[in-house]
């Protein structure tokens, strides 16, 4: 298994977190699996699935999740703090700039044109995780399932997991077993 220190994780998660402000799950995804090459592609999605499942944003449990097996605590640590510095001395210094100019018409048309860019690039991810769940097309009954229940049922997250979980587990297994 490849070893990544503390300093190489802080910086690869500032990156990370000064590439996306506002959506870094697309940029964490690239990389993550397809420049730094330090997960896989289904590595990153097995791990993504259990950080959107755990309470708090996804992208941090996702750094402690990968700090973490690369570095332990420090590696945990690391990679949290690189990914959170950076924005959040941007947000402070645009909240100061919203405070001042956000009646303004230019900035409310600015602030939806960046609503709209940070849908496509959350959509642009799927689309990616679903062309590697599309190498084992059984799980496809997965993200079906998934579907109907939170689009047509309306049902929460924790339903949605409960429900599909057995089916994810059965396929997984089976998929391992191959």
């Amino acid at each position: 298994m490849k070893t990544l220190t503390p300093k190489e994780l802080f910086i690869g998660f500032s990156k990370i977190g000064m590439s996306g402000f506002g959506g870094v799950l697309p940029w964490a995804r690239r990389t993550i699996v397809e420049q730094e090459k330090w997960l896989t592609a289904e590595e990153f999605s097995a791990m993504l699935g259990i950080c959107q499942i755990v309470p708090g944003p996804n992208i941090v449990n996702l750094g402690v999740c990968v700090g973490s097996r690369f570095a332990g605590v420090p590696g945990a640590f690391a990679a949290v703090l690189g990914l959170m510095l950076g924005p959040v001395a941007l947000l402070l210094v645009i909240a100061v700039l919203y405070e001042h100019y956000s009646y303004m018409s230019i900035v409310q048309g600015m602030l939806r044109g960046v609503s709209a860019v940070g849908v496509g690039l959350i959509a642009s991810t799927g689309f990616k995780m679903l062309r590697t769940e599309l190498k084992y097309p059984p799980m496809l009954a997965v993200i079906f399932l998934v579907l109907i229940a939170a689009i047509y049922f309306h049902l929460g997250l924790g339903w949605v997991v409960l429900l599909a979980s057995p089916l994810a587990i059965l396929l997984a297994w089976k998929k391992v077993k191959k």
